[in-house]
């Protein structure tokens, strides 16, 4: 321990030595990186049409696949990702690639009552989109059974088998029962 203490001490102070409080007189040259997430702030997405948010959407979400294992909305990329997908389909509420890329994006992140939402909202799905919508039915009547809601769980377990049966869905069914 005495060893320990000695070297910290002995760092501390050679760190102390060799800070100077002379100014020197020469210039310095500050040189600034600008990041994607740095020009997202600036141009937000309020500020951009909403074929450029889907697009900027679209970037978003292969930067974030690379630089995180799992998706989250808390996550910078993620949620840039996902702000940019929400301005471009409220912008063409209209559009369904708009719409369903949101749903995708809030199902891949986990948000799962907004992606329930989203998915219910589409109206028809493709067969990959029932998946998706499924699935976050069953994350919704898993909660909802933790917290003892039983009928809402039941909600989401009839409304996720109409779109897709799956074991989930049916082992909370049994559940219910």
């Amino acid at each position: 321990m005495k060893n320990i203490l000695m070297l910290t001490a002995f760092a501390l102070s050679g760190l102390a030595a060799a800070q100077d409080t002379t100014t020197p007189a020469t210039t310095t040259t500050t040189t600034t990186t600008t990041t994607t997430e740095d020009m997202a702030a600036t141009t937000g997405p309020a500020s951009m049409s909403a074929s450029e948010n889907f697009a900027k959407a679209q970037e978003f979400a292969v930067q974030a696949d690379v630089a995180y294992p799992i998706p989250f909305y808390d996550r910078t990329l993620w949620k840039a990702s996902v702000d940019h997908a929400y301005y471009a389909a409220n912008m063409e509420a209209g559009n369904r690639d708009y719409n369903a890329y949101l749903a995708q994006l809030y199902t891949k992140t986990q948000w799962w009552i907004n992606a329930y939402n989203a998915w219910t909202r589409l109206g028809d799905l493709t067969d990959q989109e029932k998946q998706w919508a499924s699935l976050s039915a069953a994350k919704l009547a898993y909660l909802a059974l933790q917290r003892g809601d039983q009928a809402s769980a039941r909600t989401y377990v009839q409304r996720g088998m109409a779109w897709a049966d799956s074991a989930s869905l049916q082992s909370i069914a049994k559940r219910l029962q």
